[in-house]
């Protein structure tokens, strides 16, 4: 699969969980750590957003596990960005060990961006950014 984002990424210890692989959570960071370097080499400043009233918020994730990462494995982690409706978007992201570019979690990130009254609208920079 092509991917418009690529970041790569290395398993800390304390990432680990007793049984020696990165706990199911931790994944989640990752993913979010990619999103928001995403779109700040894309132009938009997540931290700046908020500072100006946009919230950029996550609605739902599914995330599918296939394989365990382990302490000091290098990875990496593919994303594209889609529309799903006028104010709804999708970040598709995957995590890929980079020794064997063997799949490691596939997820779906949805989201909005919310006004300072905290209602969704549309947010121009980020529809941009959308793959149809």
């Amino acid at each position: 699969m092509d991917y418009s984002f690529k970041l790569d990424f290395k398993v800390r210890d304390y990432e680990c969980d007793i049984q020696g692989v990165v706990n199911n959570g931790v994944y989640q960071n990752y993913l979010e750590h990619a999103r928001h370097e995403f779109l700040l080499v894309s132009g938009i400043d997540f931290a700046e957003l908020v500072k100006q009233g946009v919230n950029l918020v996550v609605t739902r994730a599914e995330l599918d596990y296939k394989y365990p990462l382990h302490s000091g494995e290098a990875f990496w982690v593919g994303l594209n960005l889609q529309q799903l409706s006028r104010i709804k978007f999708a970040f598709l992201q995957d995590i890929y060990r980079l020794s064997d570019d063997k799949l490691i979690v596939s997820a779906r990130i949805m989201g909005v961006a919310l006004n300072e009254r905290g209602r969704p609208f549309i947010y121009a920079p980020v529809v941009g950014l959308c793959q149809q």
